[in-house]
């Protein structure tokens, strides 16, 4: 049972990280930038840069996750990341700022339905992390 559930979540994991990516790389970059930079969090060179990598980041970690490779890295990755993420949009949330939460590319609004949908995701990787470690651990003992 553990081993499937360690292969739907890193399936659907994957998935959503690789069609993150899509939405983003599919546009100019310019205009996740505007979506970043709308959260006035980070400093103008630093939207610029996360604006021009994460969705490569996003693209790697969906591709290492679908193939199943350093899953406990992978999925420590993936908590982290969608954990930072809904933590922003969390605090935009609660300030009332009316902005795309830029999760898949622009023209999402930031609403409690992305915030709901966000943090499923985030308690899919935190179980997934769980689990890869569990699942090493258990292969490690029985060798």
């Amino acid at each position: 049972m553990r081993r499937i559930a360690l292969i739907v979540l890193r399936a659907v994991l994957g998935a959503v990280f690789l069609y993150a990516a899509y939405t983003k790389l599919r546009e100019p970059w310019t205009l996740f930038a505007v979506s970043i930079d709308a959260y006035g969090i980070l400093p103008e060179w630093a939207v610029l840069f996360v604006a021009r990598t994460l969705p490569w980041f996003e693209l790697g970690l969906g591709l290492v996750l679908v193939a199943g490779l350093w899953l406990r890295y992978a999925s420590i990755a993936a908590v982290s990341l969608l954990g930072v993420f809904f933590v922003m949009m969390a605090v935009a949330y609660a300030k009332g700022l009316a902005i795309d939460c830029g999760c898949f590319g622009p023209g999402e609004a930031l609403s409690a339905k992305t915030l709901m949908r966000d943090g499923t995701l985030v308690a899919m990787a935190a179980a997934l992390a769980v689990l890869s470690r569990v699942h090493r651990t258990a292969a490690w003992s029985k060798s």
